[in-house]
């Protein structure tokens, strides 16, 4: 079954909808977008910016000028990390984080017996600093065959009362640090361990995922304002600031390698903060999680919903508007979502309902041209080319001229003599006369902007100030008809003769004007131009009234009336009874020319190809 073209625009729109669903579920479920929904996350924490600054999670950081007060060497001696260590634990820390890599032993200036006395020396007092304080979590960067990379035995770990956590992330899109991991290489993350350590409660996995924990970041760089490692060497800090906190000790200098891009944009972070705010996030109970997948679906598929609907309507504009206006709301809710601790997916939704909106608009824009070429081609049948661009767009979208009240001029114009003629001419030489006939009428009627309503047999039907308003619309239909009679037909008769016709044919013109219902009637199928109303009939019955009269034009007196100019050669017939009427109308006509006059031999116009 042949489906219309309203069923096959409906259809074809809504399979592009559901395609365009198929692609996002697709992309979302595939981990295909997961970069693209990373960068997304990076701009809601971004406008999110600073928050809740935590009172519990304190840096320390070995900053510049603290290696410059501390001597200028780097790596800092272990003794020098011992002394940060008893004064850190003297202040109250509850756990004291070092997130600085002790992966091997000092290594001695040369082989001499004092120098490696002195290098053993210095890794002692690091270990007497970890046993006597016993809250030191050590982080790590990798696990080799030996296990963690660091120089302490798992003997002289257990002894210190010392663990360890892996301090590596895994980042993605940009290297940017965005999870915290449960564990690496069965190990768990330096803040996980750290967050064990203080509260003395093991972490469940909820709120992880294969990429881990969501970062939920504080803010940019420094908003934990890091306490100097040498203020903390030399016990000149502020114990206020310790107590009963877990303080993070780490590189924090650009120079030292440590730093990593994070959520807020360029600047990077040292890995003491982000340590220090992964962290807090672990102590708050992951505070920032994904919503569930189902979540993601009902809000892809809901997204795409409202834009397949609203691109069922005819305006293509109006599909593509609600598109963005459904992918606006979508990261508006998203922001709102986030900022209460909730992760949705941009990326998948976005793309599909983008998708549906640009596919929606081509098939759209598709029927648009089809239908505007195809209006295009049927109002050119009736109407001058100057002003078919007006009436499709007074058609708009519908195709279909409203109906409108006008006041216009219409005319009819019949053959005479054509009937009797077809009974002796061959089939295919009546259509040949039909065709040369009406192409000449036409021509007249659309030279001088009028519109073609209805051929009729071997008659036509034209208006003039229909569906555009005309102001000289009289003037226009009085023109016309001249060229009709005094020029058009002479011509036609004379192709007649040329052809074995030698009977000239007359013909019979009626002009009225007045007000007409205009527009389009007809099914959806089949449409067509019509002016219907008491003009109508009375210039249809002028024109029959030539058969009963000498005159092959007459014209009412309301065309006369409604004339823009003087007409020197409008001659009055006088008052003839018009079918309908209770009263004789006044009827006019135009002067004849007259054989011999000096109008007799016309301007001739090259007729039209049938």
């Amino acid at each position: 079954m042949r489906l219309d073209r309203r069923r096959l625009r409906v259809l074809l729109i809504v399979a592009a909808g559901i395609l365009a669903a198929a692609i996002g579920l697709i992309l979302g479920g595939t981990g295909a977008v997961d970069d693209a929904e990373f960068i997304t996350v990076d701009q809601r924490f971004q406008i999110r910016g600073q928050h809740d600054v935590p009172d519990d999670v304190v840096v320390v950081g070995i900053d510049g000028p603290s290696i410059a007060a501390l001597g200028g060497r780097f790596p800092l001696r272990r003794r020098t990390h011992a002394a940060a260590i008893r004064n850190l634990t003297r202040a109250g820390a509850t756990t004291i984080v070092y997130d600085v890599q002790f992966s091997e032993r000092t290594a001695p200036f040369d082989e001499s017996p004092a120098a490696v006395a002195a290098a053993d020396a210095d890794d002692l007092a690091l270990y007497d600093a970890l046993s006597a304080s016993k809250r030191v979590v050590l982080g790590f960067d990798e696990v080799t065959d030996a296990g963690p990379n660091i120089m302490f035995v798992d003997e002289d770990l257990a002894a210190a009362n010392a663990t360890v956590g892996i301090a590596a992330f895994q980042p993605r899109a940009g290297g940017v640090y965005r999870h915290v991991p449960h564990e690496l290489d069965g190990f768990p993350s330096l803040a996980r361990a750290a967050v064990e350590r203080a509260t003395g409660a093991q972490i469940p996995r909820a709120g992880f995922d294969r990429r881990g924990a969501w970062i939920d970041y504080h803010g940019p760089r420094e908003t934990l304002t890091p306490i100097a490692f040498s203020a903390v060497v030399a016990n000149t800090f502020d114990p206020s600031a310790i107590r009963g906190r877990i303080v993070v000790v780490g590189n924090t200098a650009d120079n030292l390698g440590d730093v990593h891009p994070t959520p807020f944009g360029d600047v990077p972070m040292s890995g003491p903060e982000i340590n220090a705010n992964a962290i807090s996030t672990l102590l708050r109970g992951v505070p920032l999680r994904d919503v569930a997948g189902w979540i993601n679906v009902v809000i892809l598929l809901g997204l795409v919903a409202a834009t397949t609907a609203a691109a069922l309507r005819r305006s293509a504009l109006v599909g593509i508007l609600v598109a963005a206006a459904m992918a606006g709301a979508l990261l508006v809710i998203a922001q709102l979502t986030f900022t209460g601790g909730h992760v949705i997916d941009v990326a998948a939704p976005f793309i599909a309902t983008t998708l549906a909106g640009l596919a929606a608009l081509v098939i759209n824009f598709w029927f648009v041209v089809r239908d505007r070429t195809r209006l295009r081609t049927a109002f050119a049948r009736f109407l001058p080319g100057p002003i078919v661009d007006d009436v499709l767009e007074e058609a708009g979208d519908t195709g279909r001229l409203g109906g409108r009240r006008l006041y216009a001029t219409v005319m009819f114009a019949d053959l005479r003599g054509f009937t009797a003629a077809a009974e002796r001419l061959p089939p295919e030489l009546v259509i040949d006369v039909l065709n040369r006939y009406l192409t000449e009428m036409s021509d007249a009627v659309l030279d001088h902007g009028g519109t073609l309503v209805a051929y009729q047999g071997d008659g036509l039907m034209a208006v003039f100030g229909a569906p555009i308003e005309q102001a000289d619309h009289a003037d226009r239909a009085i023109d016309a008809a001249r060229q009709m009679r005094d020029v058009r037909l002479p011509n036609f008769n004379r192709w007649a003769v040329d052809v074995g016709i030698a009977e000239p044919f007359r013909m019979g013109i009626g002009l009225a004007s007045g007000p007409v219902m205009s527009g389009n009637v007809g099914s959806e199928r089949r449409l067509e131009y019509a002016a219907v109303g008491d003009t109508t009939n009375n210039a249809a019955r002028l024109e029959g009234l030539t058969k009963e009269t000498p005159h092959m034009l007459l014209v009412s007196d309301s065309t006369r009336a409604a004339a823009t100019r003087a007409v020197p050669d409008l001659t009055a017939v006088g008052a003839l009874d018009v079918r309908g009427r209770q009263v004789p109308a006044a009827v006019w006509t135009l002067a004849e020319m007259r054989v011999g006059s000096a109008d007799a031999d016309p301007p001739r116009l090259e007729p039209s190809s049938p």
